[in-house]
């Protein structure tokens, strides 16, 4: 598979107020004996250069040997996290997951990192929908994040229509190795459970 032509950022958005969760925080919670958030340090450390956690809460991640930073537009979702990501990047791109994301698998995200060229993002379309939380963002969209994060506009669907976006196709997510286990995340306490995973003891 091609390489991208420039290093990339991995950046894990780890700053949600997890309501669907009880407050609780998804990034800790274990699926296979691991933390969600550990596992997805770990690939993401054998895939980028560069790797953030933007969070507000830097002393659950002081210990894993990445960069933290805190989102620079506080309380505004992931809008806000792809921005402060984008602004710590050492490379033109970024690429972009929550924290929720038990599955994530290497190829997949290869495959995202292989079309990076003149589009400004790179999203996946999946299940009839749009994963921008597993997705690739270069500087080029920074101007119009700014500007939507200044109207205190949020969501990350409504700048889309503003930006040059390569959608990639859900079959060929399909046709990559690990590619619906990469697109798997969970929101509640149930979809946790239905995959093993459970809560440490300090967010019970």
């Amino acid at each position: 598979m091609t390489e991208p032509s420039a290093p990339v950022a991995g950046v894990m958005l780890a700053g949600g107020r997890a309501s669907r969760m009880g407050g609780r925080d998804k990034a800790f919670a274990t699926v296979g004996g691991e933390a969600i958030a550990v596992r997805t340090i770990r690939l993401f450390q054998s895939l980028f250069p560069q790797v953030i956690v933007v969070t507000q809460r830097s002393e659950r991640f002081v210990d894993l040997g990445v960069e933290v930073v805190a989102d620079r537009y506080p309380d505004c979702g992931p809008l806000g996290g792809i921005h402060a990501g984008l602004l710590a990047s050492r490379y033109p791109s970024i690429f972009v997951v929550g924290c929720d994301m038990p599955g994530l698998q290497a190829e997949p995200i290869r495959l995202l990192l292989a079309r990076i060229g003149s589009a400004d993002a790179i999203i996946p379309r999946w299940e009839h929908d749009i994963e921008p939380l597993h997705a690739v963002y270069t500087v080029r969209a920074l101007p119009v994040i700014e500007a939507a994060l200044r109207r205190a506009e949020q969501s990350i669907r409504d700048i889309l229509p503003h930006l040059q976006v390569d959608y990639v196709p859900d079959a060929t997510l399909r046709a990559v190795r690990g590619g619906p286990e990469s697109m798997t995340n969970v929101n509640t306490p149930e979809e946790l459970a239905a995959i093993g995973g459970r809560f440490g003891e300090g967010d019970e």
